[in-house]
């Protein structure tokens, strides 16, 4: 792979403005289609095979006219203090506010609050049920702004208007202020780390290009594979931390090239042929990692998943092919001017040993000690997530300043705090001898059962064989009374189907976390299982050992739990609620342990890769294992560490988002990669393999024959190249502290 990649670089370096052009052209073309393209859809939840599915398909099966899939608004409106909704005044804005709601663009029909029993108990609120005769992402601008005109007008009279419900979500905006933030902090980090504006800019130009086709493909693909905005930011979040640093590891290979007195030509080839190898790698695991989502089988994680790996598997071609182009047009200008300044081929004699350098030989020196503080450390980081609570995002967890969630308080406050979670238990009465003394019965039991505030008659279809009883919790959502009684409504199914002869299932906000939760829970092991396999497979491929990638697999393990614990100690207990702006705490989403364990396990082992490759490299050329560990933090300690700041500074610029899944989604990829690279791979690896010695890079024979040798480390290019050092005799193992 190595010699391939070299020729490669060498090709894109000779050939620049044509692939520069071409790489425009595909951004141009991606852009055009994406701004041709209809907007994308709202995030929805589809879990095939449950019990809330089941519900939702049996509904859409039996009540056609009801399920069409049309967008909802629920406008809510509140007298002024002293007044009431049921005084002259408040029953003639209600009365303007539903004729104003119907004349709207796209309406099929609006109920009014008088007429529909959506009168608070004290008069004093009162809520307008809007169904669209379209989805949510159909509704046309018009429609929209007919809805907003009619609640401003609403508002006279002092009478406060909130609206709730997917017509009125607002689309996620790509290319705002977390993007910025993440690009402005990569260019400081990227300048101190070259000392060179163009050095430092080519990573952001090559990343940026990138992340633009991506981003542009799947906003022309959204409306055809379904690709909400989410799915679009948390790919540009992935694929622009990652782009940054592939481009970033290329480009510093080249200026060590350079600096050894290799012709620009010749120093871009090398440096894709050997960081290009590891980038490559580095690429795939992080692909896997996040296409293995689709195991799961929830469409929404998949449609994630796949999206992001898409962004990825484009900034890897971009870092290899586009990153040397732009090192053509720069030559020796991508070096320090330091360097520039010394003749070809003379290093600046630095004043000391580098950080890393001097970091390697105290690991070395204290390896236990080290290996014990760090995995104590995250362990204690770690306990909080052993109490963690999951369930799905709703508008209670909007910010406090949207109309969705002043809505949803609303609600709460006037209606009950179970309003805003009601339960749909449909009952499937086809094989029952009497369809309407099932559905009584049904009713009748979940009112015995003492945690409903209400219980909705039944009502049937036209075949009068299937009914739906609404039910309004006496708690919360996300209460765990609430979530006790879905499991007692469900626990009566069998004594129901028993006596009558019908089938009830049921669904809502609560049954749906319930079952989500669970799915999750169930595809956990086989996932891991099937990433962490694939992924060890390849890092055998790259390290040519089966130490190395056990140490890298729980290594990860650590840090994923470290930062699953941070997470549920700021979003779910609240602590530094405030620093990192966290309104409401509450159940973490339930989709972010699984996705952060697809997304972290990819990016750690980026940072194997990178630095460990390097390890591996100067080993098999015939340094021992403890030079091997000193040489490779010696060339990729610095450049790892200005990744990782890299990645945290885009992760951590999406904390400031409104939309609490992105800001979670950031804020655990941010202080995940913070302990991974800088406690994981810049602690622990180094400790591990100071112990383990010679060791460390033992593969059985009978293996070595069978694996395919994918020349990540150089060995055959330098041997073609003419410029491999000679073979050492065999080591003796080694100990910690030589």
């Amino acid at each position: 792979m190595a010699t391939f990649l070299y020729r490669l670089g060498r090709r894109a370096f000779r050939r620049r403005g044509l692939v520069v052009l071409l790489w425009l052209a595909i951004l141009v073309g991606a852009g055009v289609a994406s701004s041709a393209a209809p907007a994308p859809p709202e995030d929805s939840f589809s879990m095939p095979g449950t019990e809330s599915q089941k519900a939702f398909d049996l509904l859409d099966e039996q009540f056609p006219a009801a399920s069409a899939e049309g967008a909802t608004a629920r406008v809510v409106i509140r007298a002024p203090d002293g007044g009431k909704i049921t005084d002259p005044a408040g029953k003639a804005q209600v009365e303007t506010l539903v004729a104003d709601l119907k004349a709207g663009p796209q309406v099929a029909s609006v109920d009014d609050p008088f007429t529909a029993d959506a009168v608070s108990g004290d008069g004093t609120t009162a809520y307008a049920s809007v169904t669209y005769k379209v989805n949510a992402m159909e509704l046309t601008d018009e429609a929209r702004d007919s809805l907003t005109a009619a609640t401003d007008g609403a508002r006279e009279g002092g009478f406060t208007v909130e609206t709730g419900g997917d017509a009125v979500v607002a689309e996620q905006e790509i290319g705002g202020s977390a993007e910025l933030i993440g690009i402005g902090v990569a260019a400081v980090v990227l300048l101190l780390t070259f000392g060179s504006l163009v050095a430092a800019g080519m990573p952001l130009l090559s990343a940026i290009i990138g992340v633009g086709i991506g981003i542009s493909a799947i906003g022309a693909l959204g409306s055809t594979l379904e690709l909400s905005a989410t799915t679009s930011t948390l790919a540009m979040m992935i694929g622009l931390a990652v782009a940054i640093d592939y481009a970033l590891f290329i480009v510093s290979r080249y200026r060590a090239e350079t600096a050894e007195g290799r012709a620009p030509e010749e120093a871009a080839g090398r440096a894709v042929g050997t960081a290009g190898s590891a980038v490559v790698f580095a690429g795939l695991t992080v692909v896997v990692a996040l296409a293995g989502l689709a195991v799961v089988n929830i469409p929404m994680l998949t449609k994630m998943g796949l999206a992001a790996a898409g962004t990825v598997g484009i900034s890897v071609l971009i870092a290899l092919t586009l990153t040397p182009a732009l090192l053509g047009f720069a030559g020796r200008k991508a070096l320090s001017r330091k360097d520039r300044k010394a003749p070809a081929g003379v290093r600046t004699a630095p004043a000391g040993p580098a950080l890393g350098t001097r970091w390697a030989r105290f690991v070395l020196r204290r390896p236990v000690t080290v290996l014990l503080t760090a995995v104590l450390g995250l362990g204690v980081i770690a306990v909080p997530a052993a109490g963690m609570e999951l369930g799905l995002p709703d508008e209670g967890s909007s910010a406090p300043d949207t109309t969705q969630r002043k809505a949803y308080d609303m609600l709460s406050d006037s209606f009950g705090a179970g309003f805003n979670g009601t339960l749909m238990v449909t009952v499937d009465a086809r094989d029952a001898d009497d369809p309407k003394a099932a559905a009584d019965a049904v009713g009748e039991r979940i009112t015995g059962l003492g945690g409903a505030a209400a219980v909705t008659p039944a009502g049937f279809n036209e075949e009068g064989d299937t009914a739906v009883l609404t039910v309004v919790p006496k708690t919360g959502p996300s209460d765990t009374a609430t979530e006790s009684l879905v499991h007692d409504i469900r626990s009566l199914s069998g004594g129901i189907e028993t006596d009558t002869g019908a089938t009830m299932l049921v669904t809502g906000a609560t049954a749906m976390t319930i079952d989500f939760s669970q799915t999750l829970d169930d595809a956990l092991v086989p996932y891991l299982a099937l990433v962490v396999g694939l992924a060890f497979l390849l890092l055998m491929l790259v390290f040519r050992s089966v130490l190395v990638p056990l140490k890298a697999a729980l290594g990860f393990l650590l840090s994923v739990a470290a930062a699953l614990g941070a997470v549920v100690a700021v979003f779910q207990w609240g602590w530094l609620a405030d620093v990192f702006g966290v309104d409401q705490p509450g159940p973490i989403m339930s989709m972010m342990p699984i996705f952060m364990i697809g997304v972290v396990f990819g990016l750690a082992m980026d940072y194997e890769v990178f630095l460990v490759t390097r390890m591996r490299e100067a080993y098999v050329h015939g340094q021992s294992a403890a030079e091997s560990v000193t040489t490779g933090f010696t060339h990729g300690g610095r450049v790892v560490a200005a990744a990782a700041v890299i990645m945290i500074s885009v992760f951590s610029g999406f904390v400031l988002e409104n939309d609490a899944m992105i800001k979670m989604m950031g804020f655990g990829l941010a202080i995940a990669v913070l302990f991974d690279a800088f406690v994981v791979r810049m602690a622990i690896v180094p400790a591990v393999l100071a112990l383990l010695g010679n060791r460390a890079w033992w593969l059985p024979k009978w293996l070595d024959r069978l694996l395919p040798n994918v020349d990540v480390e150089g060995e055959k290019l330098h041997r073609e190249l003419g410029d491999t050092p000679p073979e050492r005799p065999a080591r003796e193992p080694e100990t910690a502290g030589v």
